[in-house]
Formats: C-alpha cells, structure tokens, sequence
C-alpha cells in the first residue's frame, strides 16, 4: 500500500503476513519458541513493467528475560525496510526498535497476551533530475524528508485443546502521523495504519493441519482485506532437524490471488510467495502482481536456561 491519494501516504506490506510477524505488530516480538530469531524478506512488485516497485525487509529479535516457569518474558526486535520505485527511483528507509513484554493467563501457558511497543525513524526521497513539473516555477523544498514513527501492538495466544491453536493480534503503526512533505505543506501525513490479523491452526489429522488466516488493514481512506487457508504437512517431527511443508491460497480482496510455498527445515523457514493481480490494473501488468522469497532463522533453547513460550503458529 505504497502510493499517494489526496495527499495522504501509505506505508509498504507484504503477502507473507505472518512469515515474520513482528513486520505486523511490534507485539510478536519474542512471541514464539526459541531464545531468537532473524528474518529477511524480498518483494518484486509488478516486474511485467519498467520500473518495479522492490522491497526489502530485514529483522531481529531476541529474548532478553523469560522468568523460570517461561510464564512471563522480556523481549526486543529491530526491523529494517527499504523500498524503491520507478524512473524518479522514489523509495522510502526506515529503522524501528521494538520491545514487547508477555504473560500467561495461565500455569500451562496455553493462553497468552503480549504488549509491544515500537520507535523508529524514516527517511522518504526520490531523484528530482528526472522530474517534470506543469508549473515549471514550482520547487521542491527538499528531496528527502525524516520523521519519526511510534508504533503499538497486543497480542493473544490461546490454545484451548491438543488439536487447535489460535493468534489474534491488533496494532496501530505512524501513531504520531508524520508530516512528510517535500514542499513543507502540512497537508501530507503518513496516516496511521490500523492491523487485525487472526491465525489459527486446527490439526485434526495426525500429519495434516488446516490454517486459516484473515488480516485486515486500514489506513486513511484506504483498507485491505485477505482471507485464505494452508495446509500444512508434518513430514518428520522425530528428528533433530523436523521437516514440514505448507501451501495455501488467500485473496486480497478485489486486488490479488496469493500463493504461498512454506518449507520449515529444523530451524530455518523458507517462503515464496506469488500474487497474481485481479484488481483494474490486470490489463497493464498483464496479471503479473508480486513475487516474495523470505528466510527465517530460528534459535533453539537447547544450551539456554530460558523457557520458551509454547510455540504459537509460525
């Protein structure tokens, strides 16, 4: 949701929601199992034309306190994003440290809520040798804009029985609404983003479950809507290296079709994912959307004396 209407921009999102859930909500920071985790996210928007939208995303995160029970933790992430577009090569940068803090409800751990907060700092620009004004008499004041970002999230992890595991988070991102104009107007906000995302997994079989998803997002007069399922499949759990595959299919609401391709390998996630556009804009990119690849890397607790929250859904 990169773009400008009635002066109000919007900030970058990817088709893999939940393969690095901290890019979501500052709340997920720590909120898995494992004593760390790093990530890196690549997206390629609409390759059919000229100048493609690319971004990519780099995080880490850490736990940092987890008390003897592994009830209730301490943890902090940071998340880099660069993104880059067309023949002004218009692009934003952009940094945010979080921290998040998590209690159980429970002495077995199978309902958790978490509390994050994120700050960062941003930096949007593009190469003014390449731009044609109507007004030929009209400057730019500046061609590159910093500004701050605050950010906050909460989260919940249930799981009621052996069989289903929920998530549900909610956050709001530019809670501040930076002024981010180039002409040092104050009509030109980076709105804030409002994000509910739910994830749950139901594994009834015994090396087969069913995960849906549902994510909406808003931000001014802008919203988003996606809502889809995966499969995912149990290939070895017993070795010291577990093996699973994941495939689903989600729709972004009036805009795209989502395929995603998970491979888990002991502690390390591989994704792809590919939108194949559906929106008005399918006759110019000839339904050529985006293409994402992200890695995600896991720490174990395996040398650590930190006892980690039940895993909740990648």
């Amino acid at each position: 949701m990169l773009g400008l209407a009635r002066l109000q921009a919007q900030d970058v999102h990817f088709s893999q929601p939940d393969l690095d859930p901290m890019l979501l909500n500052p709340a997920y920071s720590g909120f898995y199992e494992g004593s760390g985790r790093f990530g890196l996210i690549y997206r390629n928007q609409w390759f059919s034309i000229t100048q493609p939208y690319q971004t990519l995303a780099l995080t880490g995160e850490m736990a940092i306190y987890r008390n003897n029970s592994g009830s209730q933790g301490l943890s902090l992430g940071a998340t880099m994003l660069a993104d880059r577009a067309g023949t002004l090569h218009y692009g934003t940068t952009s940094g945010h440290l979080s921290a998040a803090y998590y209690f159980a409800l429970n002495r077995y751990r199978t309902n958790v809520v978490s509390l994050g907060f994120s700050l960062g700092y941003g930096q949007s620009g593009f190469d003014p040798s390449q731009a044609e004004l109507n007004d030929p008499s009209e400057t730019f004041r500046q061609v590159l804009v910093n500004y701050p970002i605050v950010g906050l999230g909460a989260a919940w992890y249930f799981m009621p029985n052996a069989d289903l595991v929920m998530r549900l988070g909610l956050s709001a991102n530019n809670v501040n609404r930076p002024n981010i104009s180039y002409f040092g107007a104050d009509d030109t906000y980076l709105q804030r983003r409002y994000t509910l995302f739910a994830r749950a997994e139901w594994r009834h079989w015994s090396t087969i479950s069913l995960m849906p998803v549902v994510m909406f997002q808003m931000q001014g007069q802008y919203h988003e809507l996606v809502y889809g399922a995966d499969f995912k499949w149990y290939l070895d759990e017993q070795s010291a290296k577990p093996i699973s595959l994941r495939t689903g299919l989600a729709l972004r609401q009036a805009d795209a079709l989502i395929a995603s391709l998970l491979i888990e390998y002991g502690a390390f996630l591989f994704a792809f994912n590919y939108d194949a556009n559906i929106s008005p804009l399918a006759a110019a990119s000839g339904t050529v959307g985006a293409m994402e690849v992200g890695l995600v890397y896991r720490f174990s607790n395996s040398r650590k004396r930190i006892k980690a929250v039940k895993c909740p859904v990648y």
